[in-house]
């Protein structure tokens, strides 16, 4: 019978699945430390002294033990939908119900403990207020023999708002907004990212406790953050198009058409005599001077707009001064190429002009120029990774 070979050095144990149990650092600095200690301090404290002064509960227990936990899901990670209102209160009170439930007609201690836990948690998932503290809250019922279904309300329920109004008041407060919205998805992320979102949550298949806009938001600053290491050397001057085709305020019409078609491209940088730039004439100036939103007679306006009129007074635009978009975005030769990333990404710019020092024009950068730039960092980094 043969045995596989055993390496000489190999650990006995597997050392990556211990490492799994090291200690995960967490990435917060000390002021938001703070903000979280504080915030649970004086919620839990002021929940605390305001049932003890209305006499709720019993004598022995006017805050119960699950609300520490509550507060460090509401004060710690506001964002987390399991620190919601919502989740808080009805977590809380229907997991407290069913404790009382299972300790009241379940004359077994241990098996009324697991099933409290257990129904505690469904319940939680068909109601919509998956939060962890409610297992605690149905087990203290049990193992604290209580068979009242009026401590769910008080102190439970009432513990419960207590401490999401002191979370509402803290968080706000101190820059945290909550209760943060559980929607579909930032208005800011495009379709495509948000149907990604969905595919690759629906393979997950398992709870995630950071909310969905969270989870686009960290998508597209994860991206940014790509792009600033690969592209971190890398100026506009390095990828733009030094060829660049202008005109001139007086240029008509016709002919900057005629260069739009003829060359292929979709902006014409407008520049003076000392070749600054003045403004840029888009494909979607043609449109807005030509009133084509609507899509009838489409040529005809089109080729009435940029027909030269002989005559000496002209009730349209003829030349390229009138109808250019005048504030014009521009950047640096010298300036880093990631900088025009968010430019390209959010603001709709599909052309940035590139000035020197004296504002001079000295070239373009389209959204291709900047998706090859990207490309090629992306191979030269696989590259070295490889080597």
């Amino acid at each position: 019978m043969s045995s596989r070979p055993v390496a000489e050095n190999a650990p006995i144990f597997p050392v990556t699945w211990l490492r799994a149990f090291k200690p995960v650092r967490m990435q917060v600095d000390g002021r938001e430390r703070l903000r979280v200690t504080v915030g649970a301090f004086v919620g839990i404290l002021l929940t605390a002294l305001l049932c003890h002064t209305l006499g709720l509960g019993t004598q022995a227990a006017w805050i119960v033990a699950p609300m520490g936990a509550s507060a460090v899901l509401v004060f710690g990670v506001p964002a987390s939908p399991l620190a919601q209102p919502w989740a808080v209160l009805a977590g809380n009170t229907v997991s407290a119900l069913v404790g009382i439930a299972c300790a009241r007609w379940i004359g077994h201690t241990d098996m009324a403990a697991g099933l409290a836990v257990g129904l505690a948690i469904g319940a939680m998932f068909a109601l919509r207020c998956l939060h962890p503290p409610g297992g605690a809250s149905a087990l203290l019922m049990v193992i604290g023999g209580v068979t009242d279904f009026h401590f769910a309300f008080a102190p439970v329920f009432v513990n419960s708002l207590l401490l999401v109004i002191a979370g509402l008041a803290w968080n706000n407060a101190t820059g945290r907004r909550y209760p943060h919205a559980q929607g579909p998805g930032s208005a800011g992320a495009t379709a495509a990212t948000q149907h990604d979102l969905d595919a690759a949550l629906a393979r997950y298949n398992q709870i995630l406790d950071v909310p969905r806009d969270d989870l686009l938001a960290l998508i597209g600053q994860t991206r940014l953050a790509g792009y600033q290491r690969m592209l971190a050397q890398t100026r506009c001057a390095d990828v733009m198009s030094d060829k660049v085709i202008t005109v001139s305020f007086g240029t008509p019409l016709q002919d900057a058409w005629q260069l739009l078609r003829d060359k292929r491209i979709k902006a014409l940088p407008v520049v003076d005599r000392v070749n600054r730039i003045v403004g840029i004439l888009t494909l979607a100036d043609f449109l807005n001077a030509a009133n084509l939103d609507l899509h009838e007679g489409f040529e005809a306006k089109l080729k009435k707009l940029i027909r030269w009129t002989s005559t000496v007074n002209s009730a349209k635009p003829e030349v390229v001064g009138q109808i250019m978009t005048r504030r014009v975005r521009v950047a640096r030769a010298e300036n880093p190429l990631v900088d025009l990333v968010p430019l390209f990404a959010t603001t709709g710019h599909h052309h940035i002009p590139i000035v020197d020092n004296d504002n001079k024009l000295v070239g373009i950068l389209t959204q291709s120029d900047l998706v090859a730039a990207v490309f090629r960092a992306e191979r030269e980094e696989m590259a070295a990774a490889a080597a």
